[in-house]
């Protein structure tokens, strides 16, 4: 009697109840939702397995019905397949966006401390950044404050922005 339990045991280890694979599906699924909603340029150079890639290009063509379909395939195909390239992908993709962003933010945020205290923000961001042009910094910010002064549209100001989001970013 006690060998039909032990293999009763061994059957159990290996039994994976439907709800289980019913929440490792919606995963799947919400995976290959993500990945679908990359842009075109990152799908066609991320890599993926060539049924994979069209897949998830002809769900970013399909609309409503067929696109649930195509994600509910999407996730089926990705049953198959190791998922954590993809996912580490993913979080590449998404780190990148949100690291361009912090540099968007902290390129405005010198500029409008330039254009409040002039030179004493310069040496600040000069020990930060000590390879940027101190003189045509200086001249720029003179010009944007000047602008500002006079209300006039802000195009000093933008070259200035543009250059700091050019030394943050590098």
């Amino acid at each position: 009697m006690s060998n039909q339990y032990e293999d009763a045991e061994l059957v159990d280890d290996d039994w994976v109840s439907k709800s289980q694979l019913k929440r490792e599906s919606v995963e799947l699924q919400k995976l290959g939702r993500d990945l679908a909603d990359l842009s075109v340029e990152k799908i066609e150079s991320a890599g993926f397995s060539g049924e994979l890639q069209s897949a998830l290009l002809l769900a970013k063509q399909s609309k409503k019905g067929a696109h649930k379909r195509q994600i509910k395939y999407i996730g089926k195909l990705l049953r198959s397949m190791d998922c954590q390239p993809m996912i580490d992908y993913l979080d590449r993709a998404n780190n990148a966006s949100a690291e361009a962003v912090r540099e968007l933010h902290q390129a405005e945020q010198w500029r409008d401390r330039f254009l409040e205290e002039g030179d004493a923000a310069l040496s600040d961001f000069l020990k930060q950044f000590s390879g940027a042009d101190r003189q045509s910094l200086r001249q720029m910010i003179r010009s944007a404050q000047q602008e500002a002064k006079l209300q006039k549209p802000p195009k000093t100001a933008r070259i200035l922005f543009r250059y700091l989001r050019e030394l943050v970013s590098s």
